[in-house]
């Protein structure tokens, strides 16, 4: 299959591991947050949960360990809290991501940002990379009944931008995302994260790019 983005009437970028080197940001946060609990996770077992929300990565965790934690809502203002120190203090675009929205921008496509990470880390994330200008719509899974895999956050973003989910193309990083964008009948673009093990069912995606910079040349 061919890309032509003339095809596609909106992009919708995920944000951590798309926009940003954030995937190893989370791993310290958790790490950090997660050992005071007597947690003996380590940044591989993570894995298991990139893609999720917060909230839900912290549940599958507290069951899987036993932690007894009663107030799972203070765990996760912890790791927000954490997370948006760390990505002040490294406010830096993948490669690519900057030449990608001025391309995108400059032919008038519609651009939306739908992620699994809260509103607070939307908004650090595109203040400090100083990106907020590109996108038309930003959203947060966490204002969602489900986040990924289930298709509710792209959706939502789809209908904000007033585009039909079919003519969306989506640029994600790892399998929950596919998943999600695939159910929302939308074509998906896989620039995998660099941190992640190689999972073979990032070959659901429609497109697989090795960088952002590679995209970028083929929808020139």
């Amino acid at each position: 299959m061919n890309l032509d983005i003339q095809d596609f009437d909106a992009v919708i970028f995920d944000m951590d591991g798309v926009l940003i080197d954030s995937e190893p940001l989370w791993k310290i946060a958790m790490e950090e947050v997660f050992s005071k609990l007597g947690s003996t996770l380590t940044k591989s077992d993570f894995q298991k949960t990139v893609g999720l929300r917060i909230d839900e990565v912290i549940h599958f965790w507290n069951l899987h360990e036993n932690w007894g934690v009663t107030d799972e809502s203070e765990v996760e203002e912890q790791i927000i809290a954490a997370m948006e120190k760390l990505i002040a203090e490294n406010p830096f675009p993948l490669p690519g991501v900057i030449d990608t929205l001025d391309y995108l921008q400059s032919i008038n496509l519609p651009i939306g940002l739908a992620t699994s990470s809260s509103s607070r880390l939307i908004r650090v994330v595109v203040e400090s990379l100083r990106i907020k200008s590109y996108f038309n719509f930003t959203h947060s899974a966490e204002l969602e009944h489900y986040g990924k895999p289930h298709p509710a956050v792209y959706l939502s973003v789809a209908k904000k931008l007033i585009v039909y989910p079919e003519k969306c193309l989506v640029i994600e990083d790892s399998v929950n995302g596919i998943i999600a964008g695939k159910a929302a009948k939308m074509k998906v673009v896989c620039i995998p994260e660099k941190t992640h093990l190689v999972d073979p069912r990032i070959m659901l995606a429609d497109f697989q790019f090795d960088t952002m910079s590679a995209f970028l040349e083929t929808i020139r």
